[in-house]
């Protein structure tokens, strides 16, 4: 039960992802989570180091959505300046707006990589999907709601069993 929240792949955050190793791979599309994955829970706008990140994905190739559990106010206020479309209140792990994120990318789910800071909601609502899950670091864990409090809370416990089963390093970031 506990590797279905086994990501992928981890990376301490976005730009430590290697594009070009994932296109080899055969990606073709990344669904994003937002807050705390792209920028930290409160900060409203896309930073000028992110645009151009978003600029190499979509120079080399990569159809964008962003998915996330926000409203849509906080959301499109985001996504729209970019030109990304987006799933608001997406209710992660559950399939529905996974499904929606694909339909949109028009990519099937083995060409397509799930990029999120939660096992809880990303990781895990990607592999029941058949994504390739990329697993980042919170920007600002300080800046969490009380659900993902409660999930980071769900996290450890996870953790620490994949760690008995030797499934994750003692040495890692979380």
């Amino acid at each position: 039960m506990f590797e279905r929240l086994l990501p992928h792949m981890r990376v301490n955050t976005i730009y430590d992802i290697d594009l070009n190793a994932l296109k080899e791979r055969g990606m073709r599309g990344i669904i994003t989570d937002l807050d705390n994955t792209l920028v930290g829970a409160k900060v409203k706008l896309a930073t000028p180091e992110l645009v151009e990140w978003l600029n190499v994905v979509r120079d080399l190739g990569f159809k964008v959505v962003i998915v996330s559990n926000n409203n849509r106010t906080r959301v499109s206020a985001f996504a729209e300046p970019l030109n990304i479309p987006y799933i608001h209140a997406a209710r992660k792990p559950a399939n529905k707006a996974f499904k929606g994120a694909i339909a949109v990318l028009d990519l099937p789910a083995e060409q397509t990589a799930v990029i999120g800071d939660q096992m809880m909601t990303d990781v895990l609502g990607g592999r029941r999907m058949g994504l390739h899950t990329i697993l980042v670091s919170p920007i600002s864990p300080g800046d969490e709601g009380i659900m993902t409090r409660f999930n980071r809370r769900l996290e450890k416990i996870a953790l620490s069993r994949l760690r008995k089963k030797g499934l994750w390093p003692e040495e890692d970031r979380k």
